[in-house]
């Protein structure tokens, strides 16, 4: 049985700061995402990634970072050729550099 591709797209982001823990919320990373509306370009996660040997790391303020979206493709429904939006092309410009 072939699994099919899950249709995605990823956006170029820069972590803006990093938010200290208090004693209700772990560290944050706060991130711009490029090519999001203006109201919603921020986005706050935990501060914990894992590294290739699966050690605990933190993102620094700065860093350039990829956010990716994607859904199965049954959660998805197929766009005319002539609806390409502002966010999907400047993310495949993003991803082709």
């Amino acid at each position: 049985m072939s699994r099919k591709k899950k249709p995605a797209v990823t956006l170029p982001g820069t972590v803006e700061k990093i938010i200290p823990p208090n004693r209700y919320e772990p560290e944050k990373a706060e991130i711009t995402v490029e090519g999001a509306d203006p109201l919603y370009q921020e986005l706050r996660i935990e501060n914990t990634l894992k590294d290739e040997e699966g050690e605990a790391v933190g993102l620094k303020p700065g860093a350039d970072v990829e956010v990716t979206i994607k859904a199965e493709p049954h959660q998805t429904t197929p766009k005319k050729s002539n609806q390409s939006d502002d966010v999907g092309s400047k993310a495949e410009h993003a991803e082709s550099n």
